[in-house]
């Protein structure tokens, strides 16, 4: 060690001194990086609170953040709109939830500007029917669901699609919290669209004969629209009024039906999932539904179907086309290879090289992750607690923790993987070495308590500079004479890292308060789920 790092870490200031012009007295008296109202802003809409805390559960949408999106409309509107589309348009979060309730609180709240902007930009940041449904409850929770402006934004989101581009969202996206295309084009007035054949001069006949199937529905097959690129939707009529399994088949062959277009009673047979796979099922849809297809014995040890299966779960190129995270292909090899599900009570027999295959296409998946670039120390719990479960998964903390110390060491190029709970080791984990050998190592050591400070008083002491810690444990503790988030703040300190971040990942807890709300650079995730990796990359990134 140096000995300027020397110097650094044995001169320490006290936490009532400013280390920075940049630093701000806290309620505590200590000095942290503030972080301001559209800071704020930017976290509520990835993370869905203005604070440190993202809560990987469903949550109900409050108006948690609205002060601070108000605060910001009043100072730049406009700004606020275009913090909306980077965030939605740029995949920063996890739901799209919190950019289209900022949306709406922008049409609801802003000045006249701004509500048009907010509107002119609706298409983009509602960019299917599922999001449209969720736009038009939250304005009709601010009391602001009517005017000509929204009627005219909602009527443009019809509009501005191609007619087989919108056939495919009426019929994939119906309803919502029961909201439905017929409830928002009443909003928009159908009438002034749409008038007995008569369509106005800015509506085309094919939209025209959409909206009459959404508001009226189709029931004379003569009055059928005879446009090819709405054959969705003859297909969807037929696929209503059929009687058999075959005949159900053979539409969602010819007409290309997703799934959400099949009639829910023919969703339990063989012959109707075996055409869903033959017209093309995406990779994310295929592992989430291996247990439905083995239940119902479409998959077999010998069927053609698995072979299908096997054979794209092993293609390289689809995986990397998906962009599925490992994470979600742990999931599924978990919950399939259980034979059995938390949701349901429903049970299977998994076939054994469908989980080979689930295997393999785990490994490949991490040249989906994208590097952050950065420096991160990775603290795992090495607690026998561990081995708990995640909340309704097959998938227990040690595993999850396991593969996600992989895929750092697989895609990162300077990182430290390390155990801990009263005392820290280093695991030695390598890119190389395979899952179950991961999970062997950071188990059944024997520990005292758990110190989640470790990670950072133990770099400190070496003088080891990382820009992120991320410190994954089953249910945030801390044993010891310091806090994590003031070990953060000593750590930067005393090594000059002053943007240096911490996440904190209590796995299964219900909720806990690491993260000091005003400092930009922690964060707190409670609970874990598939979306939780990118978050924490986005973070690191310092997208959030």
């Amino acid at each position: 060690m140096n000995k300027h790092l020397v110097n650094a870490i044995t001169v320490k200031t006290p936490q009532n001194e400013r280390l920075s012009a940049k630093q701000v007295k806290n309620s505590a008296g200590g000095y942290v990086w503030k972080i301001d109202d559209w800071g704020h802003l930017r976290r509520f809409l990835i993370i869905g609170s203005e604070g440190g805390t993202y809560y990987v559960s469903e949550k109900n949408l409050t108006k948690s953040g609205l002060n601070t999106i108000e605060r910001c409309l009043s100072l730049d509107g406009i700004r606020v709109v275009n913090e909306i589309l980077t965030v939605s348009l740029n995949n920063l979060a996890p739901k799209n939830d919190y950019a289209l309730f900022a949306l709406a609180a922008a049409v609801a709240k802003g000045d006249l500007e701004t509500k048009r902007y907010a509107l002119a930009n609706l298409n983009r940041v509602a960019r299917i029917g599922t999001h449209l449904f969720q736009f038009a409850e939250y304005l009709d929770a601010f009391d602001s669901l009517t005017g000509r402006a929204k009627r005219r934004a909602f009527a443009k989101w019809y509009t501005d699609k191609s007619p087989d581009q919108l056939a495919y969202q009426v019929v994939k996206y119906r309803n919502r919290n029961n909201w439905t295309h017929r409830d928002i084009l009443r909003i928009a007035h159908p009438g002034r669209i749409v008038s007995s054949g008569n369509p106005s001069s800015s509506v085309s006949p094919s939209h025209s004969d959409i909206f009459k199937w959404i508001v009226s529905g189709w029931t004379d097959e003569n009055e059928w629209s005879s446009d090819d690129r709405l054959s969705i939707l003859h297909g969807f009529e037929f696929a209503k009024r059929a009687k058999s399994t075959s005949e159900v088949a053979s539409l969602i062959r010819q007409y290309r039906l997703p799934r959400e277009a099949v009639p829910t009673q023919f969703l339990t047979e063989k012959e109707v999932w075996a055409a869903l796979l033959d017209v093309g099922m995406p990779l994310n849809a295929l592992v989430r539904n291996l247990a439905n297809m083995t239940r119902i014995e479409l998959l077999t040890s010998t069927s053609d179907a698995t072979q299908t299966v096997i054979s794209m779960l092993k293609n390289e190129d689809i995986i990397h086309n998906s962009r599925i995270h490992p994470l979600n292909i742990l999931f599924a090899l978990k919950t399939y290879g259980s034979g059995y599900g938390f949701r349901g009570g429903n049970t299977w027999k998994p076939i054994q090289t469908i989980i080979d295959a689930l295997d393999s296409a785990f490994y490949k998946s991490f040249k989906n992750v994208e590097p952050t670039g950065k420096r991160i120390f990775i603290g795992l719990d090495v607690s026998g607690s561990m081995a708990r479960n995640i909340f309704n998964s097959n998938l227990m903390c040690s595993e999850a923790t396991a593969a996600m110390a992989l895929v750092t060491a697989a895609t990162e190029n300077r990182y430290e993987i390390m155990g801990f709970k009263d005392k820290i080791t280093n695991l030695g984990i390598s890119p190389k070495m395979r899952l179950d050998t991961v999970v062997r190592r950071i188990s059944g050591l024997t520990f005292g308590g758990t110190d989640c400070a470790l990670p950072m008083t133990y770099a400190q002491k070496h003088g080891l500079e990382f820009d992120a810690f991320v410190v994954y444990t089953d249910n945030e503790t801390w044993y010891g004479n310091i806090h994590p988030s003031e070990a953060l703040k000593r750590y930067r300190k005393n090594l000059g890292i002053e943007d240096a971040k911490l996440v904190v990942v209590g796995m299964t807890s219900n909720g806990f308060s690491i993260a000091d709300p005003d400092d930009a650079g922690m964060i707190d995730v409670v609970g874990f789920d598939s979306s939780t990796p990118s978050l924490i990359s986005s973070f690191i990134r310092g997208e959030i």
